[in-house]
């Protein structure tokens, strides 16, 4: 029985030039999509500062906004006394 037991390594065929390049390229592809993950998670942390002083901008934009608003009551008023005139 103990010489019925073969316990040598199997033998494994060398890999052709297809299956090598298969295998470097799913590699490739994965430090890849490690990257692009990376490149996403990364700006989303300074793109929160930049968030941050957008709203500021804006109030700017509000106080810009702000001497137009009377603008739409006076041109209201002129229709208003040139209908009265009629």
């Amino acid at each position: 029985m103990p010489g019925d037991l073969d316990l040598s390594p199997p033998e494994v065929p060398e890999p052709t030039f297809l299956e090598s390049l298969l295998r470097y390229g799913l590699f490739l592809g994965a430090v890849f999509q490690l990257i692009c993950i990376l490149a996403v998670i990364i700006p989303s942390s300074k793109s929160h500062h930049e968030q941050e002083v957008e709203p500021q901008d804006t109030r700017v934009g509000d106080q810009a906004r702000k001497p137009k608003g009377p603008l739409p009551q006076i041109r209201q008023k002129v229709k208003k006394e040139s209908k009265k005139k009629k």
